[in-house]
């Protein structure tokens, strides 16, 4: 089954979601560098991440649902596809939670490190979610053969003809 949001019959969705998921699960690397004790700018570091990754997520999320749209009502994908999209919400809730606690003090303490935990978690699960629809149901592949096949390139003379113009006197194949 194919999808609407495709650029050169490739998806977009999944395209994005590596910049988000990217940026959340190095916020918390950079919060267990501040747990463990290293300081700099760690703080602003997973502070700046999770503000990317958020408008990452929204951006793949129109995306996402448009591929959701996308779906025929009768098919079990449907039910997984809006476990995926809420669960997504619910992390970028968490994370949306998460920044605007630190918009004073990038220093996450006690909540913060606990809302990024938890956060990463259910990206994980949602993950597997998306991973699921693709490998098991096949959302968004394109059947065999269907595949658009390019052109084959036009030209005027034989390849040998065209390497002996572009290179005089040199035997082909030795330029």
């Amino acid at each position: 089954m194919s999808n609407r949001a495709a650029v050169a019959g490739h998806p977009i969705h999944p395209m994005l979601v590596t910049i988000p998921i990217g940026l959340f699960v190095f916020s918390l690397v950079a919060d267990i560098a501040i747990y463990l004790g290293y300081g700099g700018a760690w703080p602003e570091v997973a502070f700046y991440c999770m503000g990317g990754g958020i408008v990452g997520a929204l951006l793949a999320a129109v995306f996402g649902l448009v591929d959701l749209l996308a779906v025929r009502a009768d098919r079990p994908v449907l039910r997984i596809g809006l476990m995926h999209m809420v669960i997504n919400l619910v992390v970028v809730a968490l994370f949306a939670l998460n920044f605007a606690l630190r918009w004073q003090d990038h220093t996450p303490t006690g909540t913060p490190m606990l809302l990024s935990v938890a956060a990463v978690l259910l990206l994980l699960v949602s993950g597997w979610l998306g991973g699921h629809m693709v490998f098991v149901h096949g959302v968004a592949v394109q059947a065999p053969g269907t595949a658009p096949t390019p052109e084959r390139r036009k030209v005027q003379m034989p390849v040998r003809v065209e390497r002996r113009r572009a290179y005089p006197g040199q035997p082909i194949g030795q330029h």
